[in-house]
């Protein structure tokens, strides 16, 4: 830190030298996440003189232009005087910064990836291999279009599945050796989908949030499920059968129990005899995009899952 401040001014250029320290409201090193999301560590003053640790745990309010070690994420909010989705963390690791930090305490969250620096500079320069891997899925859709369970002919697609093959490895090569991070020709990668799912930001650096005011409300682009991005909204689509929908409005024939049948659109009739026919449809607004927490389950699954992968690329690479 002592490098990173190292300028003969402050923040600007006409304001006096500030120690490091004097940037930071609290100071704390050494947390050993994942840990310090659960039970943590005894939190203890650090001596930067000599880098040794104070005896005992400290217990008080954090001094100013002091450096503390370990401790853990409820010591920091309480600090901080806030919680859950007031706190933003910033880290550079899916599981130990950001899928933790979410689960224990339902923070924002914001993933740094510098390999996204390399991944936009060959998703705008190596713009034609996106496109002709785009035009080569319509072909291979096109190929089916008007085929259906009578049609006993295999068509052969061997040309196109080749063509595909070739442009995912051209396109994979731009990025290097390894590949993308997040994808593989047309399809993401695991790493992807983790960032998409426990990241509510991610950029190359923290650094890009200075371009933004400090009351700027993010909100991710509409993403489109499979069978709304392949249909189009100026195509008519009938329900072959009263099973294919479930926004349709019953009425009862009060001459004859048990009966049912279409609601007209002038019908407002509720209840027959004082028994509810259908469920009154609500008259206030019911749904709160900003509810975005995943179950504590899911959560719970997804780690177990990141956990296990993590133990057999140990094993993997003992052998």
């Amino acid at each position: 830190m002592t490098y990173l401040f190292d300028f003969p001014h402050g923040p600007t250029n006409d304001a006096p030298w500030r120690p490091w320290k004097s940037y930071f409201d609290a100071i704390i090193v050494d947390a050993r996440k994942p840990l310090f999301f659960g039970e943590g560590t005894p939190l203890r003053k650090v001596d930067c003189e000599t880098g040794k640790l104070a005896l005992g745990s400290y217990i008080g309010q954090m001094q100013p232009n002091t450096v503390y070690c370990g401790g853990n994420s409820e010591l920091l909010s309480e600090i901080m005087g806030a919680k859950g989705k007031d706190v933003l963390y910033v880290g550079d690791h899916i599981f130990g910064d950001i899928l933790k930090s979410k689960k224990s305490h339902g923070w924002r969250t914001f993933l740094v990836v510098p390999e996204l620096a390399q991944e936009l500079h060959v998703w705008t320069d190596k713009q034609d291999l996106f496109s002709r891997l785009q035009n080569f899925d319509k072909l291979l859709a096109d190929v089916y279009r008007e085929l259906d369970s009578r049609h006993k002919e295999i068509p052969d697609i061997s040309s196109l599945q080749k063509a595909i093959k070739q442009v995912t490895h051209e396109m994979d090569m731009s990025y290097g050796m390894m590949g993308s991070l997040f994808r593989s020709g047309s399809r993401q990668t695991y790493f992807a989908s983790q960032v998409i799912r426990f990241a509510d930001l991610y950029a190359t650096s923290f650094i890009n949030l200075m371009h933004y005011p400090f009351s700027y409300f993010f909100r991710a682009p509409h993403v489109l499920m499979p069978h709304e991005s392949t249909v189009s909204h100026s195509t008519r689509f009938e329900p072959e059968s009263p099973m294919a929908t479930r926004a349709r409005a019953w009425s009862v024939d009060p001459d004859t129990p048990g009966t049912r049948g279409p609601v007209s659109q002038s019908a407002t009739i509720a209840c027959v005899d004082g028994l509810k026919i259908r469920p009154m449809l609500p008259r206030q607004i019911t749904h709160t995009h900003d509810e975005d927490d995943d179950s504590e389950e899911s959560l719970q699954s997804e780690e177990d899952s990141m956990t296990s992968t993590s133990v057999d690329a140990t094993q993997i690479a003992e052998k």
